[in-house]
């Protein structure tokens, strides 16, 4: 089993308790610092502290002068040019505050989409793009008559946007691909928004990326930087050695063309760089900085000789090179997102003291990351040779982790894993899926299967999508030796497992208002209905009967017929579907699939009852 690390928490606001926000002291349990923003002067930082509902307004030395409380998790924050605060808060109608930086006051509240997050303001300050997670779009809001003036569709639960210096283009990442995960190519990509027209195209990423996060336009202009994990997810699991199961890339994107130059393996050959969570670059654009949270450290790119390598290689297919250590280096442009050496002179990779680097800001010579664990602010020195090159600031007492907390913290620690390839979270994005067929090696060779969400998993045994093991609690434990390759205490585990039992359902996009649309409530009748009778492996309260069944799903390389039954509870977020991935969206799986003929006449309903009924299993 593979688990994955960010606890998702939704919260619903009504706009009536967004009003009169202002200046707070209070201390929060923990802080959870995600995202770093800095004032257009560079002489003070904004901290996004998520678990406190809070922003800390801090100077250049780590000093927090004051909070500002929001209405909810703040998911992520942005400078206007006018040094006004733009900060995006969690829920089904998400708040957008924009804040006046010097009272702290919200001075105007826009609401956005499901889950708002990675917030991008256009140089001239008058729009701002909000990435909306959940309802898989973008919202254009025009920060002077301050209202969403318009919806973009991005691909699957885009995390955050970057705008070019003319303004003209915006690049959103996509946290997961879309595809069926038993096809050859599986991979996430960015959607490349046309501001005038908004207007979409896609830029695809290469085969296996998945848990696109961060994504960044250099100050010239010239390139677009996205950072990701390159999953080898066709390869068996039986080893981690060279980057066998995850590798952690960064994409160049030529921003003019809006075409992918290359994909680069930010890992080194016996060390993985697990995680990369967001990138930025210096005003000058000479250095690319990626924060790693699984390794907690930042990688230190020299930009120009980045792209000078890249564009320097030839596309001739040639056989690849080996030095004189036996490692492999690229001989053409194809063979880069395979090569673990090709950083080699290029990068730094510094490590920081906190745990759980996320958000990035940089202001001249020096990088401030959020340190989401140790409630700190990594203050990193990116000159070459400075006498100390970082230190980790904190924000507020140091925390006291509970062991849930301390289980949240092993789900992304790679520290955990065997070379620090991946954390839990490298499969698990969420704690759900990272949309791909995985080939584990606990029921044999050759028979590929998707990876399942973490949700309520300690209360639906058994565990896999065949059964083979007995219980989450024994997954969690496999999963340590069998897939980081670890050996760990067993309060390691115990930890996790208390993580994982503390996940909660987020409430699904397609409710209205909190409650089952119209067609919901008729597909409700369907799913219900003793004719159809799709409760008879799926009853309440958690949708599933605890079962292996025979449902005619057996792929060309399955050896069994039956298979665990799962719930339903957030199988929006979940796609693609059965147990190899092999259908997009819930309607295909009812209409091509057939899903639930042997129980009853699924195949009968009309195209409107099939609507119905994939409306209320989104629902739940």
């Amino acid at each position: 089993m593979k688990w994955g690390l960010w606890k998702v928490a939704c919260v619903l606001v009504a706009c009536g308790a967004m009003a009169g926000m202002a200046v707070s002291s209070q201390a929060a349990k923990y802080l959870g610092p995600g995202s770093v923003a800095a004032s257009p002067d560079g002489k003070t930082l904004y901290v996004a502290n998520e678990d406190a509902n809070q922003i800390a307004v801090v100077t250049p030395d780590g000093k927090t002068t004051k909070t500002i409380t929001v209405p909810a998790k703040p998911t992520g924050l942005a400078v206007c040019p006018d040094g006004k605060l733009l900060v995006t808060c969690i829920g089904t109608k998400s708040p957008v505050c924009l804040i006046d930086a010097a009272t702290g006051k919200i001075e105007a509240t826009i609401i956005a989409g499901h889950t708002a997050r990675g917030p991008a303001i256009s140089p001239d300050g008058k729009k701002a793009y909000v990435c909306n997670q959940f309802d898989n779009d973008v919202s254009v809001l025009d920060l002077e008559t301050k209202k969403e003036v318009a919806r973009v569709a991005a691909i699957r639960e885009p995390m955050s946007a970057a705008v070019t210096p003319d303004g003209k283009t915006v690049f959103v990442s996509n946290l997961l691909p879309i595809d069926r995960a038993d096809a050859y190519d599986v991979a996430a990509e960015i959607t490349v928004i046309d501001t005038a027209s908004n207007a979409t195209t896609n830029i695809r990423l290469p085969n296996g990326s998945s848990s696109v996060i961060g994504v960044c336009v250099s100050p010239d202009g010239k390139y677009a930087y996205a950072v990701h994990i390159l999953a080898r997810y066709q390869m068996p699991t039986t080893q981690l050695e060279r980057g066998w199961m995850n590798t952690n890339a960064i994409s160049v994107i030529d921003a003019a063309e809006k075409k992918l130059v290359n994909t680069v393996l930010l890992d080194d050959v016996d060390l993985g760089a697990a995680n990369p969570w967001d990138v930025a670059c210096t005003a000058d654009s000479a250095l690319i900085c990626v924060t790693h949270a699984g390794t907690h450290e930042l990688s230190v790119i020299d930009a120009p000789a980045l792209i000078e390598k890249l564009l320097g290689m030839p596309v001739e297919k040639e056989d690849g090179k080996y030095d004189d250590r036996g490692i492999y280096s690229s001989a053409t442009a194809s063979d880069v997102p395979n090569d673990l050496a090709f950083l080699v002179g290029l990068r730094r990779r510094i490590r920081l003291d906190g745990k759980g680097t996320r958000g990035l800001a940089i202001v001249g010579d020096k990088a401030y990351a959020a340190e989401y664990f140790s409630d700190s602010l990594a203050v990193i020195d990116l000159t070459p040779s400075p006498a100390k090159r970082s230190t980790s600031v904190p924000l507020g007492p140091k925390p006291e982790l509970t062991v849930q907390r301390q289980g949240e913290l092993f789900f992304a620690d790679a520290a955990l894993c065997f070379q620090h390839w991946q954390s839990c979270v490298s499969c698990h994005p969420g704690s759900r899926t990272d949309g791909l067929n995985w080939d584990l090696m606990n029921d044999g060779m050759g028979n590929p299967k998707n990876v399942r969400s973490m949700l309520l998993a300690h209360r639906t045994p058994p565990s896999m999508s065949s059964g083979i093991r007995p219980s989450a609690e024994v997954a969690v434990r496999s999963g340590i030796t069998h897939i980081q390759f670890a050996v760990r205490p067993e309060s390691d585990a115990v930890a996790i497992d208390e993580y994982l039992k503390s996940l909660k359902a987020v409430p699904s996009p397609a409710l209205e208002n909190g409650k089952l649309s119209t067609a919901a409530e008729r597909g409700k009748k369907i799913f219900f209905s003793k004719e159809i009778n799709c409760a008879k492996c799926h009853p309440e309260p958690i949708y599933t009967d605890l079962l292996m069944h025979d449902v005619a799903s057996r792929g060309q390389y399955d050896r069994r017929d039956d298979y665990d039954t799962p719930t339903l509870i957030e199988c929006w977020r979940t796609a693609p579907y059965m147990h190899d991935g092999r259908y997009t969206t819930l309607k295909e799986l009812f209409t091509v699939g057939k899903h639930g003929k042997k129980g009853g006449p699924v195949d009968k309903l009309s195209e409107q009852d099939i609507d119905d009924l994939v409306e209320y299993v989104r629902s739940l």
